[in-house]
């Protein structure tokens, strides 16, 4: 059983309720629905899909709501693209027009009042770049500087053009209802540039009187990274589009901002998710490259939370295959960690309080007594995420009161969440063994530590710790 989580976008590939199983079965903690791409009705039998599926299962499988954020896109050309040529002019207007190759309209009306002279504009990944070259009330002139095909609904990328607008679109505020509904467990914020974005949607969560969902930043722009210290303050973790930050910023920039990611989540103690980009698998090539296979497993040796399939599961020819090719790389890869590494690295940030104090000596003990697994008691999850954050070397079975606390911690690294229902504290410890006897390969004489706070459900902190023989 992998601690690095797998997170499985869903789409036309992977929608249907046998397939979505086989993923479950093949190793992913995550379904994640891009509202990009996906209507109300597709999510909707998705979730309540994953719903069926997790109590036949016994799992805990998370849902994640993939906001679009303020993105700006082109209108639809006729035919389906157009072919910009280098050193043509192209008119590029605020208001809905005929687009073909030589004009386009965008979705963006007050895009032309944050333009400058000489705004440079990418398309398509960065492949097509235009740059302003003069202004009208409701349109730009753009000479191409790098031409090729634009498709419709292709998304405009603006380095260094600062938006004056409101973060929230109204889809977005309909998408958040909608997710608040349908009670999934973490929202992916796109588009994301300072900490307040993030506090906008946290804003309108506490409204809808939900405590429940996840804040996942999505960074994507060179506004983002400036602001990274902040926005890791105010989210609950952060997600690295390193296809989109390679169109912003400089493509040997991004790995060093990866690593950044990494490093700085775990040592705040918040999610760090990395995407995959496994290219192999939208076509018929089901073998990654070695450059593939090196760039995922150094990700999972430096300790990231979770890794995410995109166009892997959602359009690929084989999107199961693609996530048993993903968990063999993980699990080869976690080998490679050095646990003493990163738990000496929190030791020299950890708080002092009784909380920290205890979960610094579970850690401690589960690598000097070789444990085969940490056993917490939890009615929030909150000691769970603290003790995923010391990397302890064994799983960290999560023993929850209900369905929602564990889904809250399935994106946690080393985090188990098992559903154990409402006992005493011994009860709850000998049916978290029962549980987690097969699947962690548990055999008599092997110990595992329990933790939580004694009486349960009657104190809110960590206070005691106990070594149990199997």
């Amino acid at each position: 059983m992998n601690k690095t989580k797998i997170i499985a976008t869903i789409g036309p590939a992977s929608n249907k309720m046998e397939v979505l199983e086989e993923l479950i079965l093949s190793g992913i903690d995550v379904v994640r629905l891009n509202m990009s791409y996906s209507d109300y009705s597709f999510c909707k039998d998705v979730i309540e899909n994953v719903e069926v599926i997790n109590k036949k299962l016994g799992s805990n499988v998370s849902v994640m709501l993939d906001l679009e954020g303020p993105c700006i896109r082109t209108g639809e050309f006729q035919g389906g693209y157009a072919e910009f040529k280098k050193g043509e002019r192209i008119r590029m207007y605020m208001n809905p027009t005929i687009c073909n190759g030589f004009q386009f309209s965008i979705n963006y009306p007050k895009l032309i009042d944050d333009l400058k002279f000489r705004s440079v504009i990418k398309l398509m990944d960065g492949k097509v770049v235009l740059e302003v070259v003069e202004k009208g009330l409701d349109y730009a002139v753009c000479e191409v500087v790098k031409g090729g095909r634009v498709d419709s609904l292709s998304k405009l990328y603006l380095p260094g053009v600062k938006l004056n607008r409101k973060f929230l679109t109204k889809q977005d505020r309909e998408d958040i209802l909608f997710a608040s509904k349908m009670d999934v467990d973490f929202i992916e914020i796109s588009n994301v540039s300072d900490a307040e974005d993030i506090m906008e949607v946290n804003d309108l969560l506490i409204e809808l009187e939900n405590d429940h969902i996840g804040l996942i930043a999505k960074i994507q722009n060179a506004s983002a990274v400036k602001s990274l210290d902040r926005i890791i303050d105010v989210a609950d973790g952060i997600l690295l589009a390193r296809g989109d930050l390679s169109v912003e910023l400089a493509l040997e920039s991004v790995p060093n901002i990866k690593n950044e990611i990494i490093r700085k989540c775990h040592s705040k103690g918040k999610v760090s998710i990395i995407t995959a980009e496994l290219d192999s698998f939208l076509t018929d090539e089901f073998i990654p490259s070695r450059a593939e296979v090196s760039d995922l497993s150094n990700s999972v040796s430096a300790s990231v939370d979770a890794i995410l399939l995109t166009g892997e599961t959602t359009i690929g020819p084989n999107p199961i295959m693609a996530v048993k090719e993903v968990e063999k790389i993980v699990r080869t890869a976690e080998s490679s960690i050095d646990y003493e590494y990163y738990f000496d690295n929190i030791m020299k940030s950890s708080s002092d309080n009784i909380s920290g104090t205890i979960a610094r000596s579970v850690a401690l003990g589960a690598t000097t007594l070789d444990c085969k697994a940490i056993i917490i008691a939890t009615n929030t999850g909150y000691t769970a995420r603290q003790m995923s954050k010391l990397r302890p070397p064994c799983m960290i079975v999560a023993a929850a009161a209900n369905e929602r606390v564990a889904r809250s911690l399935n994106l946690y690294f080393g985090v188990l969440p098992i559903v154990v229902g409402d006992f005493d504290f011994d009860s709850i410890n000998e049916r978290a063994i029962s549980i987690v006897k097969e699947p962690l390969n548990l055999e008599t004489g092997d110990k595992v530590i329990v933790t939580g706070g004694y009486p349960f459900k009657k104190v809110k902190h960590t206070n005691f710790m106990k070594i149990d023989e199997i």
